[in-house]
């Protein structure tokens, strides 16, 4: 088909389209796929405020412990945790595993060196399955020839150095970066034996409220300084397929546990946020569906209109597909303009948004998933406009 007959034959077609139907077909999809992209771009800005993004312990994992009340401690119960505690924690759907926490039973003395002065400190290690931990290896094993520990500090720790003791000391404050090149040394004694073994600070933790040994050091340890045998488990850490899961809290309470920090309460906030993001969501892929349903509606009419028209071409020689090609340029042209201006309104809304969530802390995310998404969505909508056109046409052809 030449350019000229092209142009007759889409002119000869076109002649029935109502411009009204059009502009309220692309109104509708505009909302829709607006809501959509801006709920997806929404969500993705806002989740780095509620993830943990130290790096060193899963964003999936919560630290657990027993209640302690007051009269529970007036008559002395039990805080440690039963195999019988464990194996019901385990038989939950929604935990993936559970770790133990092996605590020290023998004396730890820390020192610490820094521009000719330093401090010391008491201090008690505890361990966790390594993989719990997300670090590099090579910085986390323990060579009991060379004796070194690495450990796993509390941030708080840290802040306590920089702004308690350093402050009133006169000793120079440190950053994380430093941290590792600082002298330390532990002084481990215990069952008959004494050694110093020097040590290293590879990462801080805001969720692990004590100093965190690799659990092949722990092992060692207890085989050379411990007396009692092995500690009671009074801390579990857990692995659970969704933080944010209303039957965590459920079960938390029902067997008075406890939950470290304040995990629970982000996990519930990413939770809400998850539910009425895909609610909103929804809303648009409805509002998007209709107006899919509306563009079918007024080109079945239309074609309707021009079926004589449309058979007389048939017989003239033109094929369904050359036919059907002006109404399908249009869908492609109409819904890539809808597509073009819902990412051009979505950018415009968030840059409403986005001074208030720089105000407390993140810079958001890229445009990359909400704009997939709604290429995606449209794709789907054009190859379903697409297909229904050359359907009806075809049933035209075959009368």
């Amino acid at each position: 088909m030449s350019k000229t007959t092209h142009r007759l034959v889409s002119k000869l077609l076109r002649q029935h389209i109502s411009r009204g139907q059009l502009i309220g077909f692309a109104l509708a999809n505009l909302v829709g796929l607006t809501i959509v992209l801006l709920a997806v771009q929404c969500y993705c800005d806002v989740r780095p405020l509620l993830n943990d993004s130290e790096g060193l312990i899963g964003k999936d994992y919560l630290i657990v412990t027993r209640a302690v009340t007051t009269t529970g401690a007036m008559i002395g119960s039990q805080t440690s945790w039963s195999e019988a505690d464990v194996a019901d924690m385990q038989q939950q759907r929604w935990c993936r595993s559970v770790g133990r926490f092996e605590g020290s039973d023998f004396a730890i003395d820390a020192r610490l060196g820094m521009g000719g002065g330093g401090m010391h400190s008491q201090l008690f290690f505890e361990s966790i399955p390594d993989e719990f931990i997300d670090i590099d290896p090579s910085q986390w094993g323990f060579d009991s020839l060379n004796k070194s520990i690495p450990v796993i500090v509390p941030r708080d720790y840290l802040s306590l150095y920089n702004f308690g003791y350093a402050a009133t000391q006169g000793l120079p404050t440190i950053s994380e970066g430093q941290a590792g090149m600082i002298p330390l040394q532990f002084i481990v004694s215990g069952n008959g034996h004494t050694d110093v073994m020097p040590g290293r600070i590879v990462g801080f933790s805001n969720r692990l409220n004590t100093v965190v040994v690799p659990q092949q050091w722990m092992h060692w340890a207890h085989a050379r300084y411990g007396e009692a045998g092995a500690s009671p488990v009074q801390r579990l850490i857990v692995e659970v397929s969704n933080p944010g899961d209303v039957h965590i809290e459920q079960y938390m309470q029902a067997h008075h546990y406890q939950v470290a920090g304040d995990k629970m309460q982000a996990s519930k906030a990413h939770y809400f946020l998850t539910m009425m993001s895909a609610m909103v969501v929804a809303v648009g892929v409805i509002i998007s569906l209709l107006a899919f349903f509306v563009l079918m509606l007024s080109i079945y009419l239309l074609l309707q209109k021009n079926m004589h028209k449309l058979q007389d071409l048939m017989l003239l020689g033109f094929t369904p597909k050359q036919v059907a090609r002006p109404y399908v340029l249009l869908v492609i042209l109409l819904n890539g303009v809808v597509l073009v201006a819902a990412v051009v309104l979505m950018l415009l809304a968030r840059s409403a948004y986005m001074p208030t969530l720089r105000a407390v802390g993140t810079s958001g995310a890229t445009i990359g998933w909400a704009v997939a998404v709604g290429v995606l969505m449209m794709l789907a909508i054009t190859c379903g406009n697409i297909w229904a056109i050359q359907r009806k046409v075809h049933s035209l052809w075959r009368q």
